[in-house]
């Protein structure tokens, strides 16, 4: 008898080991699939919307006030018009554009800060840890929704205000969470031997703790872009966010709640924008949790009927 003919090159071997590439496991993950499209459609459309629509978000015409969705009125009137005859379709990709003009610059700014600040006190510890954690707790004191009502009837409310009071309502979310990691990876091997090679903490905190945190972080931002949206919806809604004749999705569902009964779609179409945006960041924010953690990930491999079983043992590890 020959010996078995082995014909597994190195490459091959690896190819096998390597993990999948996130894009592959995004596709077998149907529902976090759908998030994803869904995400860069409205990104796409908030970004490149406005440059095909010229002024029809703000074009006025009496005489097609509260046309219902159709299309015997053309393209721009397949969601309706309100009352005074501008396009819903417009000026939803109109709102889209100016509510995550302002969702994404807070999530941004409370993100870099927060965890630069929060890595620094995590590490260090002492008193630079106790101070940032008392500042942390002080701003969490005040429900950020009743800051940005105060500060907003006080200021003139715009844009650029919304923005810097989020974002400074969010830091501590990320200075906590940045703070909880680095205070439990200082005391590990690695960073201990960084210490002794004589590493400044500075490039501790980037090279060793800010790769482990990030993707922790990144779950978080992701979570958190779906509460911003919401508080500058409610804010708009409630008269003291974007102001006419500038338009977002929270400032559309206020001036259509009184006609309700009778043209429902000018309320209920933004309502549901913010609603299918909210819940596919939050559907996406689970599977990036997943799909960036070393530990968990093999569970995004298994087939989709065979996830719920014995879900907390890797394959390797079943007998």
């Amino acid at each position: 008898m020959s010996a078995p003919d082995d014909h597994t090159s190195p490459a091959a071997a690896s190819s096998r080991t390597r993990p999948p590439r996130w894009w592959r496991l995004l596709g077998r993950d149907r529902g976090a699939a759908a998030a994803a499209v869904i995400l860069a459609l409205v990104f796409l459309v908030a970004l490149f919307g406005r440059l095909f629509l010229g002024d029809r978000a703000v074009r006025q015409d009496l005489r097609a006030s509260l046309r219902p969705p159709s299309l015997d009125h053309g393209f721009y009137g397949l969601l309706g018009t309100d009352v005074l005859g501008r396009s819903v379709l417009a000026r939803l990709v109109d709102a889209a554009a100016t509510t995550l003009s302002i969702a994404v610059p807070a999530v941004l700014c409370s993100l870099l800060i927060g965890s630069a600040l929060g890595l620094w006190a995590g590490y260090h510890g002492g008193v630079r840890e106790n101070v940032a954690m008392r500042v942390a707790d002080v701003i969490l004191s005040f429900p950020s929704l009743l800051i940005a009502v105060v500060v907003l009837y006080v200021f003139a409310p715009s844009a650029m205000n919304i923005v810097l009071i989020l974002a400074v309502a969010r830091i501590p979310v990320y200075l906590r969470t940045a703070r909880a990691e680095a205070a439990e990876l200082r005391s590990r091997l690695f960073v201990d031997a960084a210490r002794t090679f004589g590493t400044p903490g500075s490039a501790i905190i980037r090279r060793h703790l800010l790769p482990i945190a990030l993707p922790t972080l990144l779950t978080v931002a992701t979570l958190d872009f779906c509460f911003v949206m919401l508080t500058e919806s409610s804010l708009s809604f409630l008269g003291i966010g974007i102001q006419p004749p500038e338009v977002s999705w929270g400032l559309m569902v206020a001036q259509g709640r009184q006609y309700l009964r009778t043209a429902w779609w000018i309320a209920v179409l933004p309502g549901l924008a913010i609603m299918v945006t909210t819940v596919s960041a939050t559907v996406l924010a689970a599977w990036v949790r997943l799909a960036t953690d070393p530990g968990q990930r093999w569970r995004l491999t298994l087939p989709r009927k065979r996830r719920g079983e014995r879900a907390a043992v890797p394959p390797e590890m079943i007998a």
